[in-house]
């Protein structure tokens, strides 16, 4: 039995058709008819009923649908154990972090980590929020580096997913400098020219953030336009004048410095953040254990 086999099942079982859970699947839809009729002559019975409308799972295939789910759960958490066992003995490390803390704190501060604790081999993995939660919550990294704000929950339980604030940042708004360096899109704008707004997708975290202070205010005019999950790419549509944008100050800071960019308002219009790192309990290893004791103790 090919594991292949297994997800073409879920996938046509979800798509209902041979040619879209062909396209799902990245393959050609008669490598993965082939494979289908494979995995019902494995089995020794039809698992779909193939018309002019698409295919129906028969009674066989629904009894088997759910197995099919369990046993690729099944796969993926004995991967994730073994693999955590395998790190227990290798002491790498893995850190998700959010993009724009994987470039502007990540470096200084394991820097500074790294010459009081010997960490061996360290993996960092780069991605939005949203990802960056997944693998946490599958247990697939030992640490997650992240941007909170006290009014807008985690996903994580304390008890599994202790946390520690380890820096502070602050969100300023932003944006290009007019020919007399005062702010192109100042705010907080008016309801006749509302302010354009490069704002954040909703996989990145500070959009999370962002959002949530956003929907507070009365006094804020704001057209909603350019959108990005990564910070970076904000801060260089900002610099060249097509709007405003909420950046971390330590993302910005250079850009402020040399007045590519200028606060878009006064402080008020700040939003307070705390860069937070989550451990997770269900991937361990010596090397892990003893890092986060030495941040607890310090």
């Amino acid at each position: 039995m090919d594991l292949d086999w297994l997800k073409d099942f879920l996938a046509l079982a979800e798509q209902k058709t041979f040619s879209r859970a062909a396209d799902a699947r990245n393959v050609t839809q008669p490598a993965f008819s082939r494979r289908i009729r494979a995995l019902e002559d494995w089995i020794g019975t039809p698992l779909f009923v193939r018309g002019a409308q698409g295919a129906v799972l028969t009674e066989a295939g629904l009894h088997f649908q759910p197995q099919a789910v369990e046993m690729m759960r099944a796969l993926d958490r004995a991967r994730r154990e073994t693999q955590a066992i395998g790190e227990r003995d290798t002491g790498a490390l893995s850190v998700a972090a959010t993009h724009a803390l994987s470039f502007t704190f990540f470096p200084a501060w394991i820097r500074g980590l790294m010459r009081v604790e010997a960490l061996g081999a360290l993996n960092l993995v780069s991605d939005s929020m949203e990802a960056c939660e997944q693998m946490m919550l599958g247990g697939e990294v030992h640490f997650l580096l992240c941007h909170c704000h006290p009014q807008v929950p985690m996903r994580f339980e304390a008890d599994r997913f202790p946390s520690l604030g380890i820096g502070e940042d602050v969100l300023v708004p932003v944006c290009a400098p007019d020919e007399n360096g005062a702010p192109l899109w100042p705010l907080p704008g008016t309801r006749v020219r509302p302010v354009p707004h490069l704002g954040y997708a909703q996989a990145s975290g500070l959009g999370r953030i962002l959002a949530a202070q956003v929907a507070e205010s009365d006094e804020l005019h704001l057209e909603a336009g350019f959108t990005s999950r990564l910070a970076a790419t904000l801060l260089t549509m900002a610099r060249e004048g097509h709007g405003l944008a909420w950046l971390p100050r330590t993302l910005a800071e250079e850009d402020l410095a040399r007045r590519r960019l200028v606060r878009a308002g006064p402080t008020r219009f700040d939003i307070p953040i705390e860069i937070r790192l989550f451990r997770s309990l269900d991937c361990r290893n010596h090397v892990a254990d003893a890092l986060w004791g030495r941040l607890e103790e310090g």
